[in-house]
């Protein structure tokens, strides 16, 4: 029986996949198609394309997953997609240097849309799908862009309201029709008619398109990414192509990437990580991008692909584990002691690896039948079975997360990268793993220590500088090194650690040093916090705002009969609260070991009526937290955590996902914490 479906206002491509069963094809040598490449740093991502659908031929490029199906788009298919674009873009008046804003989930068609611009000489601005109007109209305005490529209505709807006070952006494409029947803008095109147009444009001519790409250079300019915003308004850091290829050609060299590899593309496109992973990696190693069918359903497509190339920050890797631990806390009494025992026995072997030292031969028996009875069986359900390599990066993991991930079989490393330096700089090498550094130098880049502690490094992949901004360059970018703004450290090991943003690292009253982000992080390696704000510059002592996660708190909160309506009523529970003073505790005692952080201990402490969140700006949308602006709105809460009052009212407006506001009311408990 033959059946069609209909996608996205089009006929679905002829390669689609049901029940996806991938079978990897086993290579000794990873780099064994990737050395046809002789000169990696005189190559651009559209020539790339062209070797790519030369060398692989039918080996699938891309997956999406649509109405439970996976489609597959091979090499050749992603250089035909590419260039009919390409094309109509062109038949649009699309020019050299030209920017095309890009926004929406991970969509083929999105990751098209980036090489399309590129074969043009244009620059694609990939945005963060969930940002809001005010967020939107400054970079797509900044940028300069004249063209936008958007997944669907609600990101449509979004250009349409900034348009007016962006005069350069002039055409709207959009992939996915639903909803949008009655949309008559002349400049508003479907992502299937600019390819129209461009086959109509390839009849006419016909070597335009090979020209265009003969004429980029490696050192042309091949993406913005605009920064998080951490300090103020978000900057363009401008990264050529020979940046970006060099530094994912080194990645994949130092980590043995092959080309059989599958790797998920669920993060944001405007963040560099995914650029990085999803495009650039995939590009020069010739390995398989899979997109779920929405961010929603990342968990359940991943056991169906089976990734064997895997990141995630830190805090996905504690929502999983924080699942698991929900899961078993309602499973069967032996169960339970089961898990908790096989996994007594992983930690001790894993520790032992760690240590480099001999696994009793005990712990050793018990961890096979360990792999047998939880591990894989474990690690299947997760979708985690085939990773070879998984990476955590942008905070501090927990050593307990961490740990348990790699005691479970999963190859977990940490890495530390930047925008500025196309994204990787330090990664742990496989035997040689440590739960709280960063790793070292991959090929090519070089890090040294200021005397003020900073972190300074160059490498390949070190920007051009900030678009329209040559001042902000001036100030981290100094002869070829970069001012990471990052204090650190490189251990006896030649490993590097991070210890918090340098500027944010201060003394309390007594001259105790504070570090704010490491404070925080020892206290979100708790399954209870999501979020926590530490203050004390200048302060007697320290004391922090806390947000609690509301599915493992709610979770505990139903298992003990303790109803509740909302989260600010939860939060504001003093059960609740004494949960949190047991984390707090731990936390404490962790900085009472060091001798230079004992006096930072935490005094006090509070729980904030509402989750800190990027549409009210008090984090960004890679969840830093604003510290200046957190300081600013909470004022009233940071000056009564240092008075002699054990609560405090507060009235909080918050923006809603459609741009609605509304007042939240409480009274919020101040805790004062024991010796």
């Amino acid at each position: 029986m033959l059946i069609f479906l209909y996608k996205r206002g089009k006929i679905l491509p002829r390669r689609t996949e049901g029940t996806l069963k991938i079978s990897v094809m086993s290579s000794d040598e990873p780099m064994d198609r990737l050395r046809e490449l002789e000169k990696i740093e005189e190559l651009t991502f559209p020539r790339l394309l062209v070797i790519n659908a030369e060398r692989f031929g039918h080996k699938t490029a891309i997956r999406e997953k649509d109405f439970g199906i996976w489609q597959s788009y091979t090499w050749r298919d992603y250089l035909t997609q590419v260039r009919d674009l390409a094309l109509g873009l062109a038949a649009l008046g699309f020019q050299r240097g030209d920017k095309t804003a890009i926004i929406g989930d991970n969509r083929p068609q999105l990751y098209w849309g980036i090489v399309a611009s590129q074969c043009l000489g244009g620059i694609p601005v990939p945005l963060y799908q969930d940002a809001i109007e005010k967020e939107l109209r400054y970079i797509v305005g900044h940028a300069e862009a004249r063209f936008a490529i958007a997944e669907d209505q609600e990101q449509v709807d979004k250009l349409l309201q900034i348009k007016e006070h962006c005069p350069h952006l002039e055409y709207i494409i959009y992939d996915d029709p639903r909803g949008m029947r009655h949309y008559t803008q002349p400049f508003l095109l479907s992502f299937t008619r600019v390819q129209e147009l461009g086959r109509s444009f390839a009849a006419r001519h016909p070597d335009y398109f090979q020209q265009e790409i003969a004429q980029g250079k490696p050192e042309d300019i091949a993406i913005i990414c605009y920064t998080s915003g951490t300090t103020g308004v978000p900057k363009g850091v401008m990264l050529s192509h020979r940046n970006v290829i060099v530094t994912a050609y080194n990645g994949i060299v130092s980590e043995g990437l092959r080309s059989t590899e599958e790797v998920m593309a669920y993060l944001p496109l405007a963040w560099i990580g995914d650029h990085i992973f999803s495009l650039a990696q995939s590009m020069v190693a010739g390995f398989t991008v899979n997109c779920p069918e929405s961010p929603a359903t990342v968990l359940q497509d991943m056991k169906e692909i089976g990734p064997t190339y895997f990141f995630a920050p830190p805090r996905i890797w504690e929502n999983i584990l924080t699942n698991v631990r929900i899961r078993m806390a309602d499973a069967a009494w032996i169960k339970q002691k089961l898990f908790d025992f096989f996994l007594d026995v992983a930690h001790r072997v894993e520790k032992c690896k760690q240590h480099r030292q001999p696994i009793p031969l005990g712990d050793r028996l018990l961890s096979q039948l360990g792999r047998f009875l939880i591990y894989e069986p474990l690690k299947d359900n997760l979708g985690l079975r085939r990773i070879r390599i998984a990476y955590t990066a942008g905070e501090a993991i927990g050593p307990e997360v961490f740990d348990f991930y790699r005691s479970l079989g999963v190859n977990l490393k940490q890495l530390y990268g930047m925008t500025e330096a196309s994204a990787l700089i330090c990664i742990q090498k496989d035997g040689d793993i440590k739960s709280d550094t960063a790793g070292v130098p991959i090929p090519g880049v070089k890090i040294r220590i200021s005397e003020q502690g900073e972190v300074l490094y160059t490498s390949p992949g070190v920007f051009q500088g900030y678009y329209k901004n040559p001042e902000a360059t001036r100030e981290v970018l100094e002869n070829g090194w970069v001012h990471s703004g990052d204090a650190g450290f490189i251990d006896q090991d030649g490993h590097l650690k991070i210890i918090d943003r340098a500027k944010d690292v201060s003394r309390l009253a007594d001259g105790t040093i504070f570090a704010p982000k490491y404070i925080e992080n020892k206290l979100k390696f708790s399954p209870y916090i999501k979020e926590a704000v530490a203050v004390g510059q200048g302060k007697p002592y320290v004391a922090v705002l806390i947000n609690i996660d509301l599915e493992a708190v709610g979770n505990w909160a139903e298992r003990r009969g303790l109803a509740y309506t909302s989260y600010t009523d939860l939060a504001q529970k003093p059960e609740v609260y004494d949960l949190i003073y047991k984390e707090i505790l731990r936390v404490n005692q962790s900085l009472s070991e060091d001798a230079q952080l004992r006096g930072a201990r935490i005094k006090k402490y509070l729980i904030l009526h509402k989750e800190l969140d990027p549409d009210d700006e008090e984090i960004t949308r890679t969840r830093k937290v604003r510290r200046r602006f957190i300081a600013q709105k909470y004022a009233t809460l940071i000056d009564a955590l240092y008075g002699d009052v054990d609560s405090v009212a507060v009235e909080a407006t918050v923006t809603y996902e459609d741009g609605r506001t509304g007042t939240i009311k409480a009274d919020l408990r101040i805790r004062a914490v024991e010796e």
